[in-house]
């Protein structure tokens, strides 16, 4: 998700607000094995705190870790988790995109893990996230970095990582486990859920349908989206459906002039049925009146997204 200044400072009023409740909500989580040596560990949170999605990889050489969370305490139990699923130390972490909900677990890794992501991941860490990379936070920026595809072969396993276009922001990537079969996909797919698009991060509505037609040409079976539960290919074809939806609508009403109250009034989106808000309250609600803007501000030039 986009990181908003002073979230740190909302979260402490929505605890203190809802409690013991909520503390129990960002301090548990639910995992899946979904390969013999595969799992997922689920955001955290429910759907007023979601944290992103992680994947464990087991290899003959110790664990492959794909995105870690929104604190360093989360950062802690996957270790954990991984070492009581795969054993060993742990060999990479993989960061599909800048969202804290997917990087501020790292700092909780040893120094000199090794750390992939795109070069423009790096990027965005470094400018739009600076503060908190600051100290010995810096130690697990991004040490490996690449542009288009980069190939992993660690112990027994092979993961591929793709960056295939823009979407949720410009500088997401792919992994897919080539063995298992399984890919894992960052915000670039969420299952049921609203998405974020991050516009100022270089997001764009209108060429995110391309990309999710690149990762269905990929080799896979399952699915680890960014956000929801694991699904097959038809779960991304249905979220591409959403997203293509969700432009055509939004582009007719720039090209015809319709304003914004008017387009969310009577925008015929139906490809959302079912989809659930994520929302953390006095920071961030990604809804479908969220979606709506994103797109139409996308199609009218209201906000200028910062591409390559």
């Amino acid at each position: 998700m986009k990181r908003v200044r002073g979230w740190p400072v909302a979260l402490g009023l929505v605890l203190g607000i809802l409690g013991v409740s909520a503390w129990r909500q960002i301090t548990s989580f639910e995992s899946e094995q979904l390969t013999d040596d595969l799992h997922v560990i689920y955001g955290v949170g429910g759907p007023w705190m979601a944290s992103g999605n992680v994947a464990v990889l087991r290899t003959s050489a110790g664990p492959v870790v794909v995105d870690t969370m929104t604190f360093p305490f989360y950062g802690r139990w996957i270790q954990e988790y991984a070492a009581k699923v795969a054993g060993g130390p742990i060999q990479a972490v993989i960061n599909t995109h800048f969202h804290q909900d997917h990087t501020h677990g790292n700092p909780a890794f040893p120094p000199g893990t090794r750390v992939v992501s795109t070069t423009r991941t790096r990027e965005h860490l470094l400018a739009r996230d600076a503060k908190f990379w600051e100290g010995d936070a810096q130690k697990l920026l991004p040490n490996e970095t690449f542009d288009h595809d980069h190939e992993m072969r660690i112990g027994n396993k092979t993961i591929r990582a793709y960056h295939l276009g823009r979407g949720h922001t410009d500088g997401d990537l792919v992994a897919l486990f080539v063995e298992d079969r399984v890919l894992m996909t960052g915000d670039l797919v969420w299952n049921h859920r609203y998405p974020n698009i991050d516009l100022e991060a270089g997001a764009s509505v209108r060429e995110w349908d391309g990309t999710l037609e690149k990762i269905l040409a990929l080799d896979f079976d399952r699915v680890i989206p960014g956000h929801g539960a694991v699904m097959d290919r038809d779960g991304v074809i249905a979220f591409q459906q959403f997203i293509r939806q969700l432009w055509q609508l939004a582009d007719t009403a720039a090209q015809t002039g319709t304003t914004f109250d008017e387009f969310r009034k009577h925008a015929a989106l139906t490809a959302d049925a079912g989809f659930e808000t994520i929302a953390i309250p006095f920071v961030v609600r990604l809804n479908r009146d969220f979606v709506l803007r994103r797109a139409y501000e996308e199609a009218t030039g209201t906000v200028k997204a910062t591409g390559p």
